[in-house]
């Protein structure tokens, strides 16, 4: 669960399994060519496609201490351990729904099964379906590093590449608030069932802060947040009633949503813009509807 995976050279390799976290860390402390593996999901595809070949593993599967969760001051503390498929159960669900819906998203059943949180965090794909969730909850990681020592960073700011991951860290655990309030995650695919997405929405609403979180994922390299569609549709909704909004606002919500993360070409010299090409004027149709979607649920 790095950030960083080395290239080393051939030859025969060594695997640990500690069973504290701090263990983990001294490991690769005593082996910079390690490399972390949890559920591997991401690992094994690199190493199928020849993009690397570790000469040695610190495995993380039988740190029990990343495994579950815990409550911390009305926040959840997510261990990185969690499985896709752990935090898709009902129980879990009731605690951060839409994170739960990203989990039972994240593909077939042995993907689920295998792959954790901290692994989705760390390879940070684009299409990875917990970074939006966790970019909108503005989730924060506790990092562990060599001696014991424990640092915090925003999710936002790993994913931006603004705060990297030290050489012999590991992301231990993931704090989210819980916010009590309805959370949608919705995502849409080139195909039928479980596959990789081509866009991702998670919308959370805040009302102890009465504020809308929006975060978009799988169009760019991190999930965006659409601060100025937040701040807007959040003025318009009546927190202290039913919350409802009409369809032409959610229509509009969406619209916005999708002209920020996906804007028009700026205008040339002579004042002449450019059309998207089609298919990016389908993907901006896309996060539009998603959007707009989310909203509607989340205020339903």
């Amino acid at each position: 669960m790095t950030t960083h995976a080395p290239r080393a050279a051939q030859g025969a390799q060594s695997v640990t399994l500690p069973v504290t976290l701090d263990e983990a860390v001294a490991a690769l402390a005593a082996v910079p060519a390690a490399v972390p593996v949890a559920g591997g999901t991401d690992l094994m595809s690199s190493v199928n496609a020849g993009q690397l070949r570790p000469a040695a593993l610190v495995g993380l599967g039988r740190i029990s201490e990343i495994r579950g969760w815990q409550y911390q001051d009305g926040h959840a503390l997510l261990g990185a351990g969690l499985t896709h498929a752990r935090m898709g159960r009902p129980d879990f669900a009731a605690l951060i729904p839409a994170l739960a819906a990203a989990a039972r998203a994240a593909g077939p059943p042995q993907i689920r099964n295998a792959g954790t949180l901290g692994g989705n965090i760390a390879s940070a794909a684009p299409a990875g379906d917990s970074l939006p969730v966790l970019a909108a909850l503005e989730a924060v990681l506790i990092i562990a590093g060599p001696g014991g020592t424990r640092r915090e960073i925003p999710v936002s700011h790993l994913l931006a590449g603004m705060e990297m991951l030290a050489p012999g860290e590991l992301i231990g655990y993931v704090r989210v608030p819980l916010l009590h309030a309805p959370q949608v995650f919705l995502k849409a695919t080139g195909r039928t069932g479980p596959g990789r997405a081509t866009a991702s929405v998670a919308l959370v609403l805040d009302p102890a802060r009465r504020g809308v979180r929006c975060a978009v994922g799988a169009i760019a390299p991190m999930p965006l947040r659409p601060l100025e569609a937040e701040q807007w549709v959040a003025g318009l909704i009546d927190w202290d009633g039913e919350r409802g909004l009409v369809p032409e606002a959610l229509t509009a919500f969406g619209e916005y949503v999708a002209a920020a993360c996906i804007p028009d070409h700026p205008p040339a010299e002579d004042g002449t813009v450019q059309p998207l090409p089609p298919a990016v004027l389908h993907l901006r149709r896309t996060v539009a509807a998603l959007a707009r979607r989310a909203l509607g649920r989340a205020l339903s």
